[in-house]
């Protein structure tokens, strides 16, 4: 009599020990991955929001990414207008009246020429276990005015007020001033003083009243010095007819922002130099133009400069790290099921989730690590921790020392080339995607004979003799009869 309970069982085994089904079942296995990578990338970024918020409050005490507006000439004057004008009485009789009219205006001037040189010097200020990177700026602005559209426009019936002129300079964060000079407005020396007194205009800055210091020239020329902190990076606006601004930095990676690009520039290992030159007409606000409490022009609308960038902050590049995970996982899991092509050995399913799970222990590892020393150092830990681990736990699963070794090599191998990716810049998608190219050609070469070897492992294992069937039994049981007839002739 056949056994149905135990052919059922004969048939799951077989199809459970199938390569078919046990590729399936470490793809799912594989897929489900994805849920711790995605938990840690969330520890990720909320520990690099947590960075941002201290990035944050460092700029709003040591200084935010400034602008620098300015130098202005603001010039009140008063227009006097003779008008005549004829009434006629209550009993007729008309006259001639003439009144004298003075109307109060400020005449706003740009600088006809603006030169500005800075320095940027980098500097990193630290709160608890986060550091940020900020600036020290050193500013030099000189030049000079053109006051001849004033003097045509007051005429001979205009008186003009240079004991209230002053010039106004923008600046987005005021309380980042370290220094300041004296403005020396033809060789002259003013006092700086708070506020531009053109809020309209410009909201923030500092101004230097000329106290009816009158320009012995049409062309009256400026200097003035600040040194300022910031952070991120600094913009300046062409207010100039001809723009001219030169800022040096030791920082390697500068990230040049704005409207226009510098006309000329260098950047080395030992940092960069930019220089720009920009005409008036690259703006859309005139020369000079009559004040108004109303807001008439943007000065911000159209600026140019440079950010101090970080090629790959430490959280961006865990990241980044993380995308690559779940391939790194695909490729052991591979691996190890290449290894059942030729052995014996079957690894639980069990024994995969937790290899996949070591493999995602390797990001927090980092993690924890690379906010407290070096990103270097914290990486060959973490590396070194997980290949030690999983290499010993693919030791004790497989018997072998050399299969172990190869796992050893494998993970050597791919973290090195995660490690490398980190640290691309503009070539990570390109070497990226020749590694996937590499490593699908290899796969594909090593498992060009799979059905050949899953068959010679599958008779290998078969050490026991399939069941008979009934017809089977019957004919050896005939056999066995026709056997023992032919002994009893024979005696």
């Amino acid at each position: 009599m056949s056994n149905p309970t135990g052919k059922t069982v004969s048939a799951l085994r077989k199809i459970t020990q199938s390569l078919t089904f046990r590729t399936i079942v470490i793809a799912i296995i594989t897929l489900t991955m994805f849920i711790p990578l995605a938990m840690v990338d969330d520890i990720v970024r909320e520990r690099g929001n947590r960075f941002n918020n201290v990035i944050n409050q460092i700029a709003s005490v040591w200084g935010e990414p400034q602008t620098l507006t300015g130098p202005i000439l603001a010039v009140p004057y008063v227009d006097h207008v003779l008008t005549v004008e004829t009434v006629t009485d209550k009993s007729g009789d008309t006259r001639t009246i003439s009144k004298d009219v003075f109307t109060d205006h400020t005449m706003i001037l740009l600088p006809e020429e603006l030169n500005i040189q800075g320095t940027l010097q980098e500097e990193y200020r630290k709160r608890g276990i986060y550091e940020s990177l900020v600036y020290v700026s050193d500013l030099n602005l000189s030049g000079h005015f053109n006051i001849q559209p004033l003097l045509s426009a007051c005429g001979n019936d205009c008186s003009i007020k240079w004991d209230k002129a002053w010039i106004a300079t923008g600046l987005t964060d005021t309380k980042a001033i370290n220094e300041t000079s004296r403005l020396s407005w033809n060789n002259t020396s003013v006092g700086i003083n708070p506020g531009t007194q053109l809020p309209t205009l410009i909201s923030n800055g500092f101004h230097a009243p000329l106290k009816g210091i009158e320009p012995d020239s049409p062309l009256p020329e400026f200097k003035i010095r600040l040194s300022i902190n910031g952070s991120g990076g600094i913009r300046f606006a062409p207010l100039g007819k001809v723009t001219i601004a030169e800022f040096t930095s030791p920082w390697p990676h500068p990230s040049f922002q704005g409207g226009v690009l510098p006309k000329e520039k260098k950047i080395d290992s030992e940092g960069f130099s930019a220089r720009w030159q920009i005409p008036n007409l690259a703006r859309n606000y005139p020369q000079y133009w009559e004040f108004s409490k109303k807001p008439t022009h943007s000065l911000n609308d159209f600026v140019a400069g440079v950010d101090l960038f970080e090629p790959v902050t430490l959280y961006s590049k865990i990241s980044r790290s993380t995308k690559y995970g779940i391939l790194f996982i695909a490729l052991t899991f591979i691996t190890f099921l290449i290894f059942e092509l030729t052995t014996k050995t079957r690894p639980h399913f069990v024994q995969y989730i937790l290899v996949g799970l070591a493999m995602s222990l390797f990001y927090l590892i980092l993690l924890s690590l690379a906010e407290h020393v070096a990103f270097l150092h914290a990486y060959i830990a973490a590396s070194a921790t997980t290949i030690i681990l999983i290499s010993a736990y693919a030791f004790a699963i497989l018997k072998s020392l050399a299969r172990a070794f190869l796992f050893f090599l494998l993970l050597v191998g791919l973290y090195t080339v995660l490690y490398t990716l980190l640290h691309l810049e503009d070539f990570a998608l390109l070497t990226g995607t020749a590694l996937l190219l590499i490593v699908t050609t290899v796969l594909m070469y090593v498992t060009r004979h799979t059905h050949r070897s899953t068959a010679l492992a599958a008779g290998k294992q078969n050490d026991v003799k399939p069941e008979k069937n009934e017809r089977d039994i019957a004919e050896d049981s005939a056999s066995h009869e026709v056997a023992e007839i032919n002994d009893k002739t024979k005696d």
